[in-house]
Order: C-alpha cells, then sequence, then structure tokens
C-alpha cells in the first residue's frame, strides 16, 4: 500500500518545480514512511511513497518500462489479489519478470491490453501510467473504491493524488467550499456523494472508474457496474458458492513478505476471516495468528443496549479467541486521546468524518502499527448481504430516504436560520437518482427491485463512507488493513443472490451464517448483528461538549457564523432526546459534539473559504 501523486501540464517545466513536488510528496509521507519516489520530465511529475509489504528489491517506483518502441511509467498504490493468474497470462504472451512486485504486473498487463487491463484486476488499487510517446495519462479506480483516487483538471493539465491535500499542496486549488461542497458537509457528512471531493474543483474517480487524459482532454469511463441478472444457483449450490467466494478471497489476501493480523470483534464477518485465517495457517504450519481488538475506559459499565447494539463484544470474542487459538490484544482506548485524535483524524481524511468512530480507528491502528504492517478486516459483508436492520424492517425499507440518515432535521438544528436553505432537496435528489439508476430485471418483484436499489445504496454511499475511514485512518498509521469481502467476485455475486436466500432463515446475513455454520461456534454464527464499538461514558460527552462550548464562545470563525447556539445547546443538554442519529447507527449526540468539533478544526485548518 502507498500513496501515490501526479501533475501533467505541458506548459510547465517539471524539472524546475522540485520545491512544490517535493512538497507534495511530503503530504504522502505516513501513507508511505518506507520509500519515496519521483519521475520527471518537462511536462509531467509522478510521485509515489510506499508502505512496503512485498518484494522491497523489486518493487520500487515509479516503475518505467521500455516495451518495443515506447516508454511507460507507472505509480501504483494497492494490493493484486490475483496476481499469479494475470503473470501466467502475461508469460503466455512471452513477457518476463525480474521479481514478485504486483506493480510490474500492473504496468505489464496495461502495456499489453491498454485500458481493458483494469478488466482483469482482481485486487483493491489506484493507479496511473504515463505513456511518454503519446503524452497520454492513464488513471484507474478499482472496482469497489477500495483505494482513493482524487484529481484536479484545468486549462492547461490535471493533477491527481491518493489523497486531497496532495492537490491543494500544488498551489494550483484554493481551499474552496461553494454550496454543494457546505450541502455535502452539513446534510450528507460523513458520506459523500460518489465522485464528489467537497472542495471545489476537486473531483475522484468513482469505483470502477477509469480516464484517460490527453491533449488536454478528460475522458472518464466505467469499467466496472452493478448489472442485474438471474440468480441460477439452487439454494444449497448458493450456500456453497458463497463460502467457496469468502474464503477463496481471504486466502488470496493473506499472501504478504510480512506478517498479517487480524482484526477480531467476536461478530461474524471477523470470526469468518480469523477462522478461516487460522484453519489455514495450520495447514501451512505458519503458527497461530494474532488477533486485535478495541474497547473504551470503563465501558462495560456505561453499556447501554439497543436495537443497534444489543450486547458487548468481550464475550464473543473470547469465544473466538479460544476457538481459533489466537494470540489476542485488546487495545484501550483513553476518552481525552480519543477526543484530542479528532484532529488526526479530519487531517487523515481531508474532511470532517465519523467522529470518534475515526478516531478511534485511528488509534486503534496506530497501536497495531507497533507491531504489524498488514491486517484483515471484515468491513463491507452487511452492506452486501443485508446486515442492517434497514434491509429487514419493512417500515423502514420502502421510505424515500438514505436509511442511515432518514431526516435532516438533527442536521437543520445546528445551522442557524435560512443558510443552507436547499439540504434537505440536495440530500433527496442524490437518493433519488441512485435509485434511478440501480440496474434490475423485468422479473423483480417489488421487494426485490427494492433490495437492489438499498443494495446500491448501500453501496455506493455507506460502504464507500466505511472504506474512505479504514482506508485513511489506516493509511495514516503507516498499517495496510485489506478487505477480504470487498472482493468484486462476490460484490456481483451478492447483488444478484434472491433475497429470500440472502436473508436465509430470516436472518441478517443469513446465507453467510448458514455457509459457515459447520467451522464457527454456535454462538458466534448466530449473533446478532452488533456495529463497531463506540464509547458510552459520560466523561467522554463531556470532553467534547467543553470542546464545542470553546468554538461558540469563538467571535472570529466563518464557521462559527454557520452555527445555531441555542440548537448545539439544547443537543448538548438533552442528549438522550435525539430519536434518529446523525448518521448510520452510532453518531448520537457526542458523536455530533465530536463532528463539529471536526467540522471547525478543517476549517481552520485548511484556511477553507466559502463561495457562495
Amino acid at each position: 500500500m502507498c500513496g501515490i501523486a501526479g501533475w501533467f501540464d505541458r506548459s510547465i517545466d517539471f524539472s524546475q518545480k522540485r520545491e512544490v513536488l517535493s512538497r507534495i510528496s511530503s503530504t504522502l509521507e505516513k501513507r508511505g514512511p518506507d520509500e519515496n519516489g519521483m519521475y520527471i520530465t518537462r511536462d509531467i511529475a509522478l510521485i509515489h511513497r510506499r508502505l512496503v509489504v512485498i518484494d522491497r528489491e523489486n518493487g520500487t517506483q515509479p516503475m518505467t518500462m521500455q516495451f518495443r518502441d515506447k516508454k511507460y511509467t507507472i505509480v501504483y498504490n494497492g494490493e493484486l489479489y490475483n496476481t499469479d493468474e494475470v503473470r501466467s497470462m502475461l508469460s503466455a504472451k512471452g513477457y518476463k519478470f525480474r521479481g514478485r512486485s504486483d506493480t510490474e504486473v500492473v504496468l505489464k498487463a496495461y502495456i499489453q491490453w491498454g485500458k481493458k487491463c483494469a478488466e482483469k484486476l482482481n485486487g483493491i488499487f489506484a493507479f496511473a501510467v504515463y505513456e511518454m510517446n503519446t503524452k497520454q495519462l492513464f488513471l484507474c479506480r478499482d472496482r469497489i473504491g477500495v483505494k482513493p483516487l482524487f484529481f484536479h483538471q484545468y486549462k492547461t493539465g490535471i493533477v491527481f493524488s491518493s489523497e486531497i491535500k496532495s492537490i491543494l499542496a500544488t498551489g494550483i486549488v484554493k481551499p474552496t467550499v461553494d454550496e454543494q461542497g457546505l450541502y455535502e458537509i452539513f446534510f450528507m457528512g460523513p458520506a459523500r456523494t460518489p465522485g464528489c471531493g467537497v472542495f471545489k474543483d476537486i473531483e475522484e474517480l468513482r469505483p470502477g472508474e477509469l480516464a484517460i487524459y490527453k491533449n488536454g482532454r478528460l475522458h472518464r469511463e466505467y469499467y466496472f457496474k452493478l448489472e442485474a441478472h438471474e440468480h441460477s444457483d439452487n439454494l444449497e449450490q448458493t450456500i456453497e458458492k458463497t463460502r467457496y467466494l469468502i474464503t477463496d478471497s481471504i486466502k488470496r489476501q493473506l499472501v504478504s513478505d510480512m506478517p498479517v493480523c487480524f482484526f477480531l470483534s467476536g461478530g461474524l464477518d471477523s470470526s469468518i476471516i480469523s477462522k478461516v485465517a487460522s484453519l489455514h495457517y495450520r495447514e501451512k504450519n505458519r503458527g497461530r495468528i494474532h488477533t486485535y481488538s478495541v474497547e473504551y475506559e470503563n465501558n462495560s459499565k456505561y453499556f447501554q443496549k439497543s436495537l443497534f447494539q444489543p450486547n458487548r463484544d468481550d464475550d464473543f470474542i473470547k469465544i473466538m479467541v479460544k476457538n481459533t487459538h489466537s494470540i489476542h490484544h485488546e487495545v484501550i482506548l483513553n476518552h481525552q486521546n480519543l477526543a484530542d485524535a479528532l484532529y488526526d483524524a479530519t487531517v487523515a481524511r481531508d474532511l470532517p468524518g465519523m467522529a470518534d468512530i475515526d478516531s478511534s480507528l485511528l488509534l486503534f491502528c496506530k497501536k497495531i502499527k507497533q507491531d504489524y504492517t498488514v491486517a484483515l478486516s471484515g468491513e463491507c459483508a452487511d452492506e452486501l448481504f443485508g446486515g442492517y436492520p434497514w434491509y429487514h424492517n419493512k417500515n423502514i425499507l420502502f421510505e424515500q430516504c438514505f436509511p442511515w440518515s432518514k431526516d435532516q432535521t438533527i442536521r437543520r438544528k445546528i445551522l442557524k436560520d435560512g443558510i443552507l436553505k436547499g439540504g434537505e432537496e440536495y440530500v433527496h435528489e442524490r437518493y433519488y437518482q441512485t435509485c434511478k439508476r440501480t440496474d434490475k430485471l423485468r422479473s423483480d418483484t417489488k421487494v426485490s427491485g427494492r433490495m437492489r436499489e438499498m443494495f446500491v445504496l448501500n453501496f455506493y454511499y455507506f460502504m464507500q463512507c466505511l472504506l474512505d475511514r479504514k482506508d485513511r485512518m489506516s493509511m495514516y498509521s503507516g498499517l495496510e488493513v485489506r478487505v477480504p469481502f470487498c472482493d468484486y467476485r462476490i460484490v456481483e455475486y451478492a447483488y444478484n443472490m434472491p433475497w429470500e436466500m440472502k436473508a436465509f432463515d430470516g436472518r441478517e446475513k443469513g446465507i453467510v451464517r448458514k455457509a459457515f455454520e459447520d467451522i464457527l461456534p454456535e454462538s458466534i454464527c448466530w449473533r446478532k448483528k452488533s456495529p463497531y464499538p463506540k464509547t458510552h461514558n459520560p466523561v467522554y460527552m463531556k470532553i467534547v461538549s467543553n470542546k464545542v462550548l470553546d468554538i461558540l464562545n469563538k467571535k472570529d470563525s466563518v464557521f462559527g457564523q454557520l452555527l445555531n447556539r441555542n440548537g448545539i445547546m439544547d443537543i448538548m443538554e438533552h442528549p438522550d432526546e435525539i430519536e434518529t442519529p446523525w448518521y448510520g447507527q452510532l453518531m448520537r449526540a457526542p458523536q455530533i459534539m465530536a463532528y463539529i468539533i471536526e467540522m471547525e478544526y478543517w476549517f481552520r485548518k485548511y484556511n477553507v473559504e466559502i463561495d457562495m
């Protein structure tokens, strides 16, 4: 895993721009602490920061190759999980390889197949290839959107990067937000509209999208979309294939020159990954796996059951540690550190994020990084296999809104009257257009058609927000976190699986439970869904509330001019009266305070200007 950036402008001599290029490179240092490199010509600069995981010697970037009379250079961020298959295809066509690096495989795949190479790759990645002879720049992002790729196109050129901060470091883009950007922050956030970078004139390649920049023009196209097909497998075959796809994805992602560890919450998804890995390690005589969980100081004392969080993880983690014979590590977070890490979490995302849901992961990853460079995590099974309550509650299922942010009342409450009047309409239009683009079959029933819409809504919004979180918090810590459930083969299969199979036995992720029931303890396999742990300790609410009071007392803050003091104070004084979370299942009063802290810091740290 790495950080990449590039700047292409035929009116600039980049050999004279080393100072600004070094500044851009430094913004990506946390993503790639092990190596850094640049490829500079008169027309283009390609920048790479590397976190070494596989083949240190032969994976150095930028990587340049001469093929016949053409010259190609790549900067690549990610991991390819079908490296051996693609290498074999290329070897059959006469290509020779000097090492085991997937970067070399990706570059030669591009040389052989051009833009069609994207269809051959299974992995999490974002990369750019520059063709010296044709002066063409190719950009590509993985099908699921696990790895980021932002860009800014202007009259004479284009700049791109793994992170927004690198684009801002060029000096050609001002840290400005217009009305759309404010709608994104206040009404969509922490989610983002696909392709939107929030800052004015900064965009992001969407999942499964590629782009070609040549002669001053940018052509964008999808090489992957969610497509509706008939599901031809019977129940037994579906159970078998679900198990095969998930198991195969996990095993592929165990390949690394660095030791691998595992996130373990005691939930279904992380337990499957840990169990499959432990069996694989035993088969290969690789010893015991190491697992990690996160908790908060004195959390058991204040834990409150809810529809979204029915029980604590602790007892279930113990069951899985015993079952997998893992060497387990519990990371316990301090609440003051949790609040203070909100600032780093904002810088890691370059945007306000999921409040302490972000900052806790950041601290967790930093702790793991002390011993490991690679980890596997169970993200995204809920979005793909119907794991959330909103898939199963018929009263919620057909509501015409994003189910994780049902109304804008709580958001409107923190804003002054008359500010961003079109916020509700902005959100509904994004919801409506997403549903409208959902691919369906004529034979779909009302329920199955709606389930496809829910899949697409979750895939392009809720899941992307979680993947943003996982990438930014882990990479800011120099930790590579892989997500086996994000294999595109699993996504395609799940999209077309009939709901009655997916929700086998009437349960969330029922088909996944059934597929792995013979290798998991029953209490784990059929445990009710419980989300990522958050703190319930009132000391945290007090800490973040005090920080918000400081913000409200600032007289010269541009951000403060947008806020409704009375509305915020009401949330602060009556935290238990919030009926609908700000976002998802976890963002209630303490997280709303934390989100305000992140927003204010973002405005201040990035010198954000408002253009309305």
